[in-house]
């Protein structure tokens, strides 16, 4: 919908145009847009890019305004004529986003998971959530595994995590620890951190939370409860870790991960994951087009990174090689730079996802930035082992080759193709999850 489109259906209805912020139209009464979703995202996050938009717009005097009600607020800001444009923000949760857009009371879905095949279909009247206009990743995020400070541990793996958040394991010292029972914290049930969690952990091994966990809407919260119990466990966003001590994280034959930033922007980490904005085709919003647009720039990721996400910004980071790489692998990592970001595929399908479409501008932008265009770039295909060795590494390889056919296109000349199939896996291959996590494609830089 063209803002003049916009313009004209207002009119129609009977319904007041005032002067405009930027080129954004301001209607005399209510909120231009109301965001409802993911408390990770509305907590700190959402409300920084609204502001940053109104700033980016011209408008004056923005600051947020919280109502009574718990874990929502109001973003607002004036016009130079005095008008107050009003963004509103209710944070209670990914599933609440995806039900908000069913109910028309929200414009824009914030979830800190990707919609759910049941949620696409009953929103399927509002055209395609998973096309790429529809589904935008707008950061990257971890769940980091907390204890207090002073807990020993400093490693888990997936398949303990899940015993530990069943309630299978009960006491810190089957996990060769001290201080006697587990104490469990975990978010809520409508929370998109719960939901992941129990996605990438539970599920996958059969398990479900332990019903004796503490649960919590709010992120602060939950880590500070965690902070100050010597037996307490949580999962928590990676901004929200605060007082707690995150622990290393291993899943299958992969290496102990710490959350770090490079491992979670590469999504390599295992409990690394997307954070989305879901913007539907048939019933746009002008303001919601502009904050969707606003955190993929420059500026709005600046804000992500400012909030303590990952932005998606490309950067170039030197891999330290070590004697669990391949050969071919550490020379590699001996005389190139590895850049931030991993491609991915649709699952089942050598397309790349949404967020590798809009990672292919971002890694062209640093190419020739960087004048990386001409035989400067090495691309490095990895698969799963679900299949043979041989078909993983013609895979691998295919997968790898579909990512330079986007880059040639726009005059990249490569240095050269490789394909490692199976080996250096970053997540267990006994489910598609990690299966999907494994089929990648990096990028290196001379």
């Amino acid at each position: 919908m063209t803002l003049r489109v916009f313009f004209l259906l207002m009119l129609c209805a009977g319904l007041p145009i005032t002067a405009s912020a930027g080129d954004l139209p301001t209607p005399k009464q209510g909120p231009v847009l109301r965001i409802q979703g993911s408390n990770t995202i509305g907590a700190a996050l959402g409300p920084a890019l609204v502001e940053g938009l109104m700033r980016e717009q011209g408008l004056l005097k923005v600051h947020s305004e919280t109502p009574d009600k718990a874990n929502e607020l109001r973003v607002v800001g004036e016009t130079a004529q005095g008008r107050r444009v009003m963004v509103d923000i209710a944070a209670h949760g990914s599933s609440t986003g995806f039900t908000a857009l069913k109910n028309a009371t929200a414009g824009l879905a914030a979830s800190s998971r990707p919609i759910k095949d049941s949620e696409l279909l009953a929103l399927q009247s509002l055209g395609d959530l998973k096309s790429p206009g529809a589904e935008q990743v707008i950061a990257i995020d971890g769940l980091a595994i907390i204890l207090h400070p002073q807990n020993p541990l400093n490693q888990l793996n997936t398949e303990q995590l899940a015993q530990i958040f069943s309630g299978e394991v009960k006491t810190w010292e089957e996990l060769g620890g001290s201080g006697g029972a587990i104490h469990l914290y975990a978010r809520d049930d409508q929370s998109g951190t719960y939901d992941t969690f129990k996605e990438v952990v539970l599920s996958r091994r059969g398990k479900s939370l332990n019903s004796a966990a503490k649960r919590f809407e709010s992120s602060e919260q939950l880590s500070d409860a965690v902070s100050l119990d010597p037996q307490g466990i949580g999962f928590i966003g990676l901004p929200y870790v605060r007082q707690a001590k995150a622990v290393a994280i291993v899943d299958g034959q992969s290496q102990a991960m710490p959350p770090l930033n490079s491992l979670i922007a590469t999504e390599d980490y295992p409990l690394s994951r997307r954070l989305f904005f879901y913007l539907p085709p048939n019933a746009k919003n002008p303001w919601a087009e502009a904050l969707v647009a606003f955190a993929q720039s420059s500026n709005g990721q600046a804000i992500v990174a400012a909030n303590g996400f990952i932005a998606q910004t490309v950067q170039a980071m030197a891999v330290t090689p070590n004697a669990l790489m391949p050969e071919g692998y550490q020379a590699l990592s001996r005389h190139a730079q590895r850049l931030t970001v991993n491609f991915r595929f649709e699952e089942g399908s050598a397309t790349l996802d949404n967020k590798a479409r809009q990672d292919l501008t971002r890694v062209l932008d640093y190419l020739q930035q960087n004048q990386k265009t001409n035989r400067q770039v090495t691309l490095v295909g990895f698969g799963d082992a679900k299949s043979d060795p041989a078909r993983a590494d013609l895979l691998s390889k295919l997968r790898a080759m579909a990512v330079r056919r986007e880059l040639v296109k726009s005059g990249v000349v490569f240095r050269e193709i490789r394909g490692f199939g199976a080996e250096m896996p970053v997540a267990a291959n006994s489910a598609d999850e990690g299966r999907i996590k494994n089929r990648r494609v990096e990028v290196w830089v001379y």
